[in-house]
Order: C-alpha cells, then sequence, then structure tokens
C-alpha cells in the first residue's frame, strides 16, 4: 500500500516548519509528500524546498500562479497524488508519529473501508492543550461513532457528524467520485469527501488523538474554544429560537444526489439514494411550510406520519418546532 500526502500552503511560514518535521517523524513514513502552494508570499515556497532537499521520501511542489483558494488547491493536490491512499494534511498542525502507521493498519485490515478519521486535541498556538479535543467540540459522540461502525456513515455525516480533513485519509480509488469539488455549496472539500465516499463505503472513525489541530487567528476553520466539552444545549426551547439553514441544506443534499446519480455505474449508490432523496423531501417540505401556524398541521402531520422526521430531523421535537416557531 502507498500513502500520499496532500499538503495545501499558504503563507504559512510561521506554523510549517513543525508540521513538515511531523511528517519525517512518522513511524510510517510517507511514499511522497505533495505539496501546492497558494501563491505565497512568505518563506513558505523556500520552507518547502529545504525540506524536500533534505527528506528521505518524494516531494512533489506545485506553486500556483494565482491564488485558487483552499478548496481548488486541496482539489489540484489530490489530483497529483499517486497512492493507494490519500491523507489530507494543513500546513499550521502537527501530526503525532503513528497517524499514518494508524491508517495503513485500518485501511489493510478491511478492502471495504474507503475513508478513516481520527479525533485531535485542538491546541493553541504554542501548541498547549486547549482542554477538550475536536470530537468534544463537535458533540462527536459515541452515537454518532457507532452509527458509522455499523455502516450508516451515510446518513449520520449528512445530518452533521463531522470529517475534518485534517484528521483524515481516504482510498484515492475514490478520487473520479470527489473530484471536481464544487465551488458553491456552504462546505468545503472534506465534508464532501466524506459524504461521497460514506455513500459507497465504510467510514471508519479512530477515538486516538493523533493530531495537534492548532487554533490562532489567521486559519479558515477551526474550533475555537467553548464553555467545556460537554454537549450544547439541546432545550426545545432553544429548539425554537433557532432557524434552520433549509435552503443550504437542500442545496448539499442535491448536490450530493446529482454526483452519486452521474458516477452510479462506476461507484453504486443504490443503497443509499432512496434515502437521500426521503431527505431532501422532507427538508422540502419543511422550508416551505406556511408561516400562518394554522396552515401546517396536516403538512407536519404527514411527514411524522411518513416516518421522515425521526430519520432525518430529530423527531417529535422538530415537529413540535415546527408546529410553533
Amino acid at each position: 500500500m502507498k500513502i500520499s500526502v496532500a499538503m495545501c500552503t499558504f503563507n504559512g511560514a510561521r506554523y510549517l516548519p513543525e508540521q513538515l518535521e511531523s511528517l519525517a517523524l512518522q513511524t510510517r513514513l510517507p511514499d511522497e509528500l505533495v505539496i501546492c502552494d497558494d501563491n505565497s508570499i512568505d518563506q513558505t515556497v523556500n520552507l518547502i524546498s529545504e525540506f524536500a532537499a533534505s527528506t528521505s521520501f518524494p516531494v512533489t511542489v506545485q506553486v500556483n500562479k494565482q491564488n485558487l483558494g483552499s478548496t481548488k488547491n486541496f482539489e489540484q493536490a489530490i489530483a497529483f497524488c499517486q497512492g493507494d491512499v490519500i491523507a489530507l494534511c494543513d500546513q499550521d498542525d502537527v501530526w503525532l508519529p503513528g497517524k499514518l502507521a494508524c491508517f495503513e493498519h485500518e485501511f489493510a485490515r478491511a478492502p471495504e473501508v474507503g475513508l478513516v478519521f481520527t479525533d485531535a486535541e485542538v491546541v493553541d498556538e504554542e501548541l498547549r492543550p486547549a482542554g477538550y479535543s475536536l470530537w468534544q467540540k463537535l458533540d462527536f459522540g459515541d452515537r454518532e461513532r457507532e452509527r458509522l461502525r455499523r455502516g450508516k456513515g451515510f446518513d449520520a455525516l449528512l445530518q452533521g457528524a463531522t470529517v475534518t480533513g485534517a484528521t483524515a485519509a481516504f482510498r484515492s480509488r475514490f478520487r473520479p467520485l470527489v473530484l471536481p469539488f464544487p465551488d458553491n455549496l456552504p462546505l468545503i472539500h472534506d465534508a464532501w469527501i466524506a459524504v461521497l465516499v460514506a455513500a459507497v463505503s465504510q467510514v471508519i472513525p479512530v477515538s486516538d488523538r493523533l493530531v495537534r489541530y492548532r487554533q490562532h487567528q489567521g486559519q479558515q476553520v477551526g474550533a475555537l474554544a467553548r464553555q467545556g466539552p460537554g454537549p450544547a444545549d439541546d432545550s426545545l426551547a432553544k429548539a425554537l429560537g433557532r432557524s434552520n439553514p433549509y435552503a443550504e441544506m437542500l442545496a448539499v443534499a442535491r448536490a450530493v444526489q446529482r454526483r452519486l446519480t452521474d458516477r452510479l455505474e462506476e461507484f453504486d449508490s443504490r443503497k443509499v439514494l432512496p434515502g437521500l432523496e426521503a431527505r431532501i423531501t422532507h427538508l422540502a417540505t419543511r422550508s416551505e411550510l406556511p408561516g400562518q401556524r394554522l396552515a401546517r398541521p396536516s403538512l407536519v402531520l404527514r411527514e411524522l406520519l411518513s416516518g421522515r422526521y425521526h430519520r432525518h430531523s430529530r423527531g417529535l421535537r422538530s415537529a413540535v418546532k415546527d408546529l410553533l416557531a
């Protein structure tokens, strides 16, 4: 099994050396490192060149002539990879030495596994622990992990369970399914990869914290501090006060449906497509509920009797919210 690491960089000179060093210290070294730099103007490219000249594994470097943005830059880096497994890598984290060995073990023991991801220790700019893990921040608990292990990864990921790219690796045979990345959706490349791979294979969560997930002011996406690692307020009163981004959820579900349908001959997603269609129907119904409360009960009752509130929302809690909010 050959493992490629796909890294994207952009003005990352401050933290990049620690990440590169952590790659060189892996107990199972990568077979190649592919770095796509998004037209940095600091010392990032020089640091990469120095590392490439000193390390024992091949390093391929692409420097963009103009800025592509992180999503399209990762698309490019993934396309260049030659390995059987592609591990995604951010420029500002630090990997623990056993991360790639863990990936290799998980993929080797089960050919049906398409994507593996781990937990991470959230740290500050100086790598000091913040006191909680990434999964704790995301409320990704035992129930969500068990759903993935039972082959329910697609449903779980569509409903909010999160795979962070810095902690993930996937088999390169799914590259034609996930590329190109859509550029008009409210989710980035890692979530897109995870949902699509989960539709046609198994996704495995590993509870070991194998990344130091650095939080700093310059990052694009992160896990900022919260009031402790426990679950968020889940009361009905809070739910009634929240609005749901149905338009965004519908856009994601429909984009996933189009991609799966377009690639159906190569990647068999027939097991998940009926449920995805039902989810789209449910989201569309909730998004189009009348403004007048008295006009809602028949539509809400229809969704309850169909079972879609329980399969695609939060059961009676969501139904009550739609009646009263």
